[in-house]
């Protein structure tokens, strides 16, 4: 019988997020609740699996990672693209790869920032900690309130364009930068275009919804950090390594910013971080996508493209050219 893994399942929430029934009555299906440790757990946990269907990019599959799993033949890869995939290292060693819709994750996903700017604004989290610890009001500081303040957005996209909005329906000024967006379509999304350097110094909550890239990786760094407002929230719920750790660390631990973060460089979030530590932060565990229409569309989705590649009429196919490739 074919052996399926379903992956990173965190949540426990895989096999009530959709029917397996139908892939279980054709297919073994063991489902990983936890992270492996490293690539070598990851490669003796599944090196008997042919099927995989992947997190999004919880799970990094690398060429070295894929060179170990010499039975895997195909990867159901939940929503449309993973950086962290090594797409042309799937086609040489012929593991085909189809990926699943994604549902309004990008919605639900800018929804989070405007939650993260709340709670951030209004120290939320620390209101919520002194009752829980049987106090009231002492010990929580003082909040800020958003009407008539300015919201910098670094990625006017799609999911940018959206907090734009949820911007302006606060009252605030929105100003947009991205290195190739132009005052015009900055005008179209809503927002006045500025240079990075104007966006940071005047912002008093900037959001980042930058695809991760060669080129966007370590966006913000020490010098950009330095530049912002004292005080002004830095909200990331895109990918941890835009913003360089170790100067992220520094601004929010010597109180110049505070910033609000569902992604990390490295996930989960290690129990040694600092960040797990530091002041003047809002933190969630990677939450942007993680609602129950999306998780029903992926698993979904994830199943009906594996029970179409063992009827041998695979579909949403990413890497087509893998179809019948021997490894390289």
């Amino acid at each position: 019988m074919v052996q399926v893994a379903v992956l990173d399942d965190w949540q426990g929430v895989a096999r009530r997020s959709a029917d397996f029934a139908a892939l279980e009555a054709r297919a073994a299906v063991t489902v990983f609740t936890e992270p492996f440790a490293d690539e070598a757990a990851a490669a003796a946990a599944l090196a008997p699996f042919e099927v995989l269907i992947a997190m999004r990019e919880r799970t990094a599959f690398s060429a070295t990672l894929l060179a170990r799993l010499p039975r895997l033949k195909m990867i159901a890869l939940t929503g449309l693209r993973a950086a962290s995939l090594d797409l042309a290292a799937c086609t040489r060693q012929g593991v085909l790869v189809c990926n699943t819709g994604s549902g309004n994750s990008g919605i639900v996903t800018a929804e989070l920032a405007l939650g993260l700017l709340l709670a951030a604004a209004r120290r939320i989290p620390q209101g919520d900690a002194a009752i829980r610890a049987g106090q009231f009001q002492a010990g929580v500081p003082l909040g800020s309130g958003l009407d008539g303040a300015t919201l910098g957005i670094i990625g006017l996209g799609r999911i940018g364009s959206r907090v734009a909005g949820y911007g302006r329906a606060l009252g605030m000024r929105v100003l947009g930068w991205s290195p190739n967006l132009t005052p015009e379509r900055a005008a179209a999304a809503g927002a006045e275009y500025a240079t990075r350097d104007a966006l940071l110094a005047e912002s008093d909550a900037v959001s980042l919804h930058m695809v991760l890239s060669a080129a966007t990786r370590g966006l913000l760094g020490a010098a950009e950090l330095a530049r912002m407002k004292p005080g002004a929230i830095l909200i990331n719920t895109s990918r941890g390594p835009l913003i360089d750790a170790a100067s992220l660390v520094a601004a929010v631990t010597e109180g110049r910013i505070v910033a609000a973060l569902d992604v990390y460089d490295r996930e989960p979030l290690a129990a040694d971080d600092p960040l797990r530590r530091a002041p003047n932060t809002v933190l969630t565990p990677h939450l942007g996508y993680v609602t129950a229409p999306v998780f029903a569309i992926f698993y979904s989705d994830a199943i009906a493209d594996v029970l179409a590649f063992l009827d041998g009429a695979p579909v949403r196919m990413l890497n087509p050219e893998a179809i019948g490739r021997a490894p390289a």
